[in-house]
Formats: C-alpha cells, sequence, structure tokens
C-alpha cells in the first residue's frame, strides 16, 4: 500500500533542517578525518624522525621497526598469548569490581549508617595510592592470575563505589519523596527511581573502570605475571628492546580502546531506549 519507502523516511523536512542535518553530517566527518589525519601525521613524523636520525631509533624506535614485530609475534602466536591473558585478566576484574561496587554502593544508599561509617575510610581509600598496594595486595591474594585480577578489582572497585553512591544521593530527592506518599517501599524507589536515574553515571564510572582495570593488571603482571602485555613491555626494557615495549603499548592502547567502545556502544542502545 505504501510501496517499499520505510515509515521513517516518510518524514517531510524544511530545507533549513535538511541542510542543517548535513552540515552536521560534514561536522562529524571532518572530525573523524581530523582524528585519522593527526593519528596518521604522527606516526609518519615519527618514521621520517627515528629514519633521519632527528631521534635516537634505539630509544624511540620507529613504526616500521613495530609493525615488523608485532607481525612476527602474530606468526609464532605469542602476542594472542599475551593479549588474551591480558585482557581476560582485566574483564574478570572489571566485571567483578563494577558488579561488587555497585553492590556495596546500593548497601549504602539504603542504610544511612552504614554510609556514615564507612565514609571516612572510602575517602582515604580512594585517596591512597592503590599502586603502592600492588605488592601487598600479589603477597595476599597469590602470584599467580588471581593476585593480578584481585590488584584489578582492588585499583577499581573504590572508584565505583563512590560514584555510584555519589549518584543514587543526587537523584532528584523530589520524586522520591512522592513515591514515599503513596506508600512505596525503600526497594520499590531503588527499583523504579534511583536506579534507572543513575544509570548514566554508572555507565561513565564503567568507562573510567576499564583504565582502572587495565592498571591494575599492568601493575600486577610488572610484578609477578609470566605472561601478559605487563610481561612484555618489562622484558622489553630489561632486554633494552624499545620496540618490544612500544609494541606491548600499542597492543595495550588497542585493547582498551575496544574495550571502551564496548561501553560507549551499551551507552548508545540506553539513550536510544530512554
Amino acid at each position: 500500500m505504501f510501496g517499499n519507502k520505510k515509515p521513517s523516511e516518510n518524514t517531510n523536512h524544511s530545507p533549513s533542517h535538511i541542510a542543517f542535518l548535513k552540515s552536521q553530517h560534514r561536522y562529524r566527518l571532518q572530525i573523524k578525518l581530523s582524528q585519522v589525519g593527526l593519528l596518521v601525521g604522527f606516526i609518519l613524523l615519527w618514521e621520517l624522525a627515528a629514519t633521519l636520525r632527528w631521534i635516537d631509533p634505539f630509544f624511540f624506535s620507529k613504526p616500521s621497526s613495530i609493525v615488523k614485530l608485532i607481525i612476527n609475534l602474530a606468526k609464532d602466536g605469542s602476542i594472542f598469548k599475551h593479549t588474551g591473558i591480558s585482557v581476560f585478566e582485566t574483564v574478570v576484574g572489571f566485571v567483578i569490581g563494577t558488579i561488587l561496587g555497585t553492590g556495596i554502593a546500593i548497601i549504602l544508599w539504603w542504610s544511612e549508617f552504614f554510609a556514615k561509617v564507612f565514609d571516612p575510610y572510602l575517602v582515604v581509600l580512594n585517596a591512597l595510592p592503590k599502586i603502592a598496594l600492588g605488592p601487598i595486595i600479589i603477597i595476599w591474594a597469590g602470584a599467580g592470575m588471581q593476585g593480578i585480577i584481585v590488584t584489578a578489582l582492588t585499583i577499581s572497585i573504590i572508584v565505583t563505589i563512590m560514584a555510584t553512591y555519589n549518584g543514587f544521593r543526587e537523584v532528584d530527592s523530589e520524586k522520591i519523596k512522592m513515591l514515599k506518599t503513596f506508600g512505596a517501599t525503600k526497594f520499590q524507589i531503588l527499583q523504579k527511581v534511583v536506579f534507572p536515574a543513575s544509570i548514566p553515571n554508572m555507565i561513565n564510572t564503567m568507562k573510567i573502570n576499564i583504565g582502572m582495570s587495565w592498571i591494575g593488571v599492568i601493575v600486577g603482571e610488572f610484578l609477578v605475571s609470566k605472561a601478559g602485555l605487563g610481561y612484555l613491555i618489562v622484558y622489553g626494557g630489561q632486554v633494552f628492546r624499545l620496540d618490544i615495549v612500544m609494541a606491548g603499548v600499542i597492543i595495550l592502547a588497542i585493547a582498551t580502546a575496544l574495550m571502551y567502545q564496548v561501553v560507549a556502544s551499551l551507552e548508545k542502545r540506553f539513550v536510544k531506549w530512554r
């Protein structure tokens, strides 16, 4: 009846609105091209500087050497082994830290007494340089993968608790009072108002926790691991192979960016659903 035209296409936009949409599309395209151009320009300048000896390739390596190394590591499978181990440790620490931190934040919101008791301890733990606790955590949790995961968990969980709890407290108090007026229980208030309103804040906290979890994993691998990107970076430094160090850092950056994009895609889906 309506042909092959989709409902979303059957809209009447004014010429000014169409022009605005096109300008926004061009603007986003310019941003993407500028980002790619900046990266490509930096890589070309780095390669040129190392080739012409403006910088010492021994200390800074160069992109072509790093690419060759990554290809060689991919051929023997070692790069997939190191990357897989680090990604697994990070994802486990990130997921446990997010779930456990959110659960503790709910308990603190539920009980004002507990919140006031633990508030100074959370502040001190958040201010503490948790990387310095790495050796202690490794000794307590063990020198294997479990110790590295616990290190990542310890670094990310405090941030999750404080950010999520503060998000709960910032929910519109008038909505909560209205639900109380209608006789809503505390669980219903949490389920219907507090938790849904805090999801954007929780997603932003997850974005931060990706980096925090990676910090915990890399610190743990620096200390005890015999495999992983952290181990690869330390090994490269010990044998003065800066191409190995830079390859590990680049792969680490790519893995972090991919995890960030996963969380960003969840955020977009939530915004559309909302």
